[in-house]
Order: structure tokens, then sequence, then C-alpha cells
């Protein structure tokens, strides 16, 4: 009877997983095939744009101001005041990420400054009862996004918050190259109080602002705006497994969300993991999920004087090979003060978009290159009943016509071109096989060839 009980155990056990591993397959399904999105870091400190008293920050992205410069709070709480993004567009803002290729979207509900871009009962720094502009910022883009059909999820830093009582604080000395008298007794003051840098960020717990604030807004956020297809949590600076906790039932308001894996390492893992501005290497990769977050040019916050800005090719590039190891992109816009994209970044998704109209089709929907790496560019695939699709990017145009795929082995039995009927042949090679091509590609960043297949690679 011992033994058949605990059989039926272990059963009952092997079952349980299975069923999990059901549910987060069914909850990821839409995000695996979307495969690129867009980050949107936005907030007060689009005010200062990454310059306080006259001294631009040297280093952190526009958004990490207030902790890098040691802001007072009262001092940083009247920036606020001159937030009025009255220039916000949000179905502009929908549509431009949709035509960039983008399938969804993930901004910053509230960020490390403790700024909410939401009207929360649980604190009065936010949109509605801190600045001028007086509204909800993401009931708007809710309903754009529904009405465009692009998923919608929150970014919400649930552990570090500068503003709200409690919150904790990334110990990050003050180096931003002004002469500051009181800059060594500031760095001090913070290491001794666990981060902090002014007295009224301690007036409360860190449980107490859990319970009190990061709590009752996760709730708000999950409960105000329709479906939210992503919780992205960010740095769980002083994190307890006992707030973890409490953060992540939360989620079951609704059911189909996914999370990613900063909520607490490493006891809350999440759906899937999230290298920031780098792409892995195959020998980093585990099998997990995981989605690259970049930015397009050096920060994540505005900053009005950086300029150093990705080009479209990189970034399609990057998608490509994103894709190739089986990843999602999620790439970053920060707005301005006002509620606009910069310039720069419109350009570029555009250029990005009109590479994806023709070529999408190499992207979304798609898995990992069952090759090796190619020299020449990436390659993903999809699966069908007997058949295998690749797509093969083609960074490098042979010059001679030829083009040599690496551990290709089995029988092609179409080829062509996407966005171009240029002649495509294929022929066994060894244990590859060679790809004679039209003396030109189609597209000068990365031009598509649609390879089939027999059997399942």
């Amino acid at each position: 009877m011992k033994k058949t009980a605990l059989l039926m155990a272990a059963l009952l056990g092997v079952q349980s997983l299975f069923a999990q591993q059901s549910d987060k397959d069914a909850r990821m399904q839409w995000w695996r095939e979307a495969r690129f999105g867009m980050f949107i870091h936005w907030g007060v400190y689009a005010v200062p744009a990454g310059t306080y008293k006259g001294f631009p920050m040297n280093r952190g992205g526009g958004e990490w101001i207030m902790n890098r410069s040691k802001i007072p709070l009262a001092e940083y709480q009247g920036y606020a005041k001159q937030f009025n993004p009255t220039q916000y567009d949000a179905e502009q803002w929908v549509k431009m990420a949709k035509d960039a290729g983008m399938k969804y979207i993930v901004i910053t509900a509230k960020h490390h400054d403790g700024f909410a871009l939401f009207d929360s009962k649980a604190s009065e720094w936010d949109i509605a009862d801190a600045t001028p502009y007086k509204k909800d910022l993401l009931k708007p883009l809710a309903e754009a996004c529904r009405k465009h059909g692009i998923k919608l999820g929150f970014y919400y830093s649930q552990a570090q918050d500068w503003n709200n009582p409690g919150g904790s604080a990334a110990r990050k000395e003050m180096h931003e190259g002004w002469p500051n008298p009181d800059s060594n007794a500031v760095n001090a003051y913070s290491k001794a109080h666990n981060g902090h840098w002014d007295p009224a960020q301690e007036t409360k717990t860190f449980q107490q602002y859990i319970d009190m604030v990061a709590v009752p807004q996760v709730r708000e956020l999950l409960s105000n705006y329709g479906d939210v297809a992503v919780i992205w949590w960010d740095t769980p600076t002083n994190m307890t497994d006992e707030a973890a906790q409490q953060l992540d039932a939360v989620l079951k308001l609704q059911p189909n969300i996914i999370s990613n894996d900063r909520l607490k390492r490493p006891n809350f893992q999440g759906d899937y993991k999230t290298p920031e501005q780098k792409i892995p290497n195959l020998s980093e990769l585990d099998g997990r999920d995981w989605e690259t977050c970049m930015t397009m040019n050096g920060t994540w916050g505005f900053k009005s004087y950086d300029h150093k800005w990705k080009s479209v090719e990189t970034m399609v590039r990057n998608l490509i090979d994103i894709a190739s190891k089986g990843g999602n992109y999620l790439l970053n816009v920060g707005p301005t003060a006002e509620g606009t994209f910069p310039d720069a970044s419109i350009e570029r998704l555009k250029g990005i978009g009109a590479w994806m109209k023709v070529n999408g089709e190499a992207i979304y929907g798609t898995k990992a290159s069952p090759l090796p790496v190619q020299a020449w560019g990436r390659v993903t695939k999809k699966q069908h009943k007997n058949t295998t699709t690749l797509y093969l990017s083609v960074f490098q145009w042979p010059t001679n016509g030829k083009l040599e795929v690496e551990g290709l082995s089995g029988k092609v039995t179409k080829a062509g071109m996407i966005g171009a009927n240029g002649k495509v042949t294929a022929a066994k090679n060894g244990s590859g096989t060679t790809i004679t091509v039209p003396a030109k590609g189609t597209n000068d960043i990365a031009s598509v060839i649609k390879v089939e297949v027999e059997g399942l690679l």
C-alpha cells in the first residue's frame, strides 16, 4: 500500500508539472509569436532630461537622475509641476509601434522615482495629483492598444521607490561631475542608510511601503485597464520573499498575464528571462524563454543631449539575430516631457517598419535556427506537419551568386526570395547546401530567402 501511495503521488506530481507547462504555453503563445515589442520609459525625469544644476549626467539613463544626483525629495517633486505632456497622443504612439512591426508595448507605469503615470489612490505622487496635467496617462494608451490589436504591458518598480517612504534605493554614489561640497557627506549618509540620501525616504519601513503602495498600485494596474498582457518587474533591491509573494499573488487578477524574472531572484523566476542591452550567445541560452531589452541610443529615459543613435540597419539585424536564437526584442523609446517621441526615434521606427512590412514573415511566429550560425547572416524557422520552412536573412549578399548554407543537409523542395521574383535554386554540397541567388538582394540591411525543406529540422 505504501509503495502504491508513493507511486500515485509521483504520478500526480508529474501530471501537475504537465498541467503547469500547458498553462504556461497557452499564456506565452502570443508572446512567442510576436518576437518584437516596444518599451517606453516615461516620467517626471523627462523634465530635467539628464541635466541637474547645469551639469549633464555622466553615467546612467535619464530615469536615474534623482538617484545619481541625490536630489532631495522636495526638490525632485518640483519637476512634477513642470510635467504637463499636452502633446501626448496615445493613439499616435500605438500606431507608430504597430507600423514599426511591433506587437506589444510595455510602459513604465511606475519607475524607480516612484512617480505613477496613472491616477493612484495609494499615493499622491502621480500624474493626477502632482502635475498640472491631472489626467491618467495609461487609460488612453490601453484604449488605443485595444483598438489597434496591440498587447499592453506595465513595467512596475516593485522594490525601488525613491519618493514613497519605505521604498528601497540602489546604492549609487554621486559622481556626476559638478563641484558639490556636500557630495562626500551625501555619499556617506547614503552608504549608512541602505542607499537612502534623504531622511524623508525613511519615515516608513519597506514592508509598510509594500503594503501601502506597491501591492495596492499593482492591484490598480491589473483592475482598471482591461486585459494586461505583461507585468515587467524591475530591480528587486532589498526585496523579501514575503513581499514578492504578496505581489505575485495579485497577478491572479489577470489569469492570462505573463511576468518576467525580476520580481525576486532566484525564487520567483517568472515566465521569461530579461538580458539587458545585450544579445546572448548561444552558449548562454538554457532553454527558457527570453527577451532582450535595448535602447535606441544610450539612455532609457529621455536625455536631451544623447545623440548616439543606433542605425536602422543595426536594430533590424539585432531583431533578426534575436529571433534566430528564439528570443524577443523589446526596443525602447524615451518620450519627451511634452509627450512626443524624439524625431530620431520616429525616423528609426519608420525604417524598421519598412523592412518588417516586406519581411516580417521571417520574424513573426518563428523559432530558433536549427543550423549553425552562418557567416553571411541569420536563420529562423517554422515547422509544419512534415516540412520545415527556413528564412535565410542575408546581411552580406554573395558577390558570386552562391550562398553557402552550412549544416543544411535536408532535401530542399522550394526556394525563393521574399519581396522579389528572382530565380533561386538549391543543390546539396557535402554537409551543406548551395543556394544560387540573383545578382542583387532586395535590401541592403537584410534580404530574405525562403526555403522549404523536407522533414522537421
